[in-house]
């Protein structure tokens, strides 16, 4: 059987596999936080005709004679570049100016995003809108974080133990601000402010490793590294703009370039396919 017919059924593949990738990312134009994603092809294996020679006295050296067998889908390399800021006005949308990705509880898994359209919940929680809870950490009545762990973001201040105020009433939350280092700092009805939790932002050795998901959030693969957990503007990690969502870092014109390049590649293929079954048809016919 031809050589050229597989090649051109592997090049089949390979461009829809791109066709599949330029077309989520068109897809997900307007997804928040959303991080695109492009092909790598690469050949397969080369069938070896006539292997190498080395040069002598009375003749020189000879190169390789080789036959390719076609192309592989090599990687899908994730752009991590940053989106374009939407301003919203609303408290609970965060972007993180920088890198670094939100974390969220998922069960008893952590998951990482970069879509900071949170809300809070009836409970008081800082969800996102897939309901996984937002992560950070705890902070104390003196304004100490405690960075041993992960906690919920809760706008919950009984462990504060603020007692009553000068009247004799309960001091309460009246309103609230996150700040650019991720902390959610509380005005009280006896005019005192405090910091109540502040988000934690991880960030990882080959955030190119990560895996996606769904609901716009990634896990840890074996070529990410461990979460690095921080806070917002610690090490390398990006500061956090409240009001505002990352958008989609998809480039629309670069993306229907790649949709044509696929189309023209994956036509190509299927040209050699269709010339390789008129060689085939000739040889059949060779009888006659």
């Amino acid at each position: 059987m031809l050589r050229s017919l597989f090649a051109g059924i592997s090049g089949l593949r390979t461009n829809q596999s791109m066709l599949d990738v330029t077309g989520n990312n068109i897809a997900n134009a307007n997804t928040t936080g959303f991080k695109s994603s492009s092909t790598v092809f690469s050949d397969t294996l080369s069938q070896m005709l006539t292997a190498a020679s080395a040069g002598n006295a009375d003749r020189g050296g000879t190169n390789p004679v080789q036959v390719g067998l076609g192309v592989q889908l090599a990687a899908t390399a994730l752009n991590l570049n940053q989106g374009s800021a939407q301003t919203t006005g609303r408290t609970t949308d965060l972007m993180i100016q920088g890198d670094g990705f939100f974390v969220l509880r998922d069960g008893q898994e952590n998951v990482y995003t970069r879509a900071g359209a949170f809300t809070f919940d009836q409970s008081g929680v800082l969800v996102a809108p897939s309901g996984m809870r937002v992560q950070g950490y705890a902070v104390d009545a003196a304004g100490a974080v405690d960075t041993t762990a992960l906690v919920d973001v809760t706008l919950d201040t009984t462990a504060l133990g603020l007692g009553v105020d000068a009247s004799g009433n309960p001091i309460e939350l009246t309103s609230y601000s996150i700040s650019a280092d991720g902390k959610i700092r509380g005005v009280f009805s006896d005019g005192v402010q405090r910091d109540v939790a502040q988000l934690a932002i991880a960030d990882f050795n080959n955030p190119a490793g990560l895996e996606k998901i769904g609901d716009t959030a990634f896990r840890e693969s074996a070529n990410s590294g461990v979460a690095e957990l921080g806070t917002a503007g610690q090490g390398q990690r990006g500061q956090l703009m409240a009001g505002a969502l990352e958008m989609s870092n998809v480039d629309l014109s670069a993306e229907f370039t790649n949709l044509i390049l696929a189309q023209r590649g994956f036509q190509a293929s299927s040209r050699v396919i269709t010339t390789s079954d008129q060689v085939l048809e000739e040889l059949v016919n060779i009888k006659r």
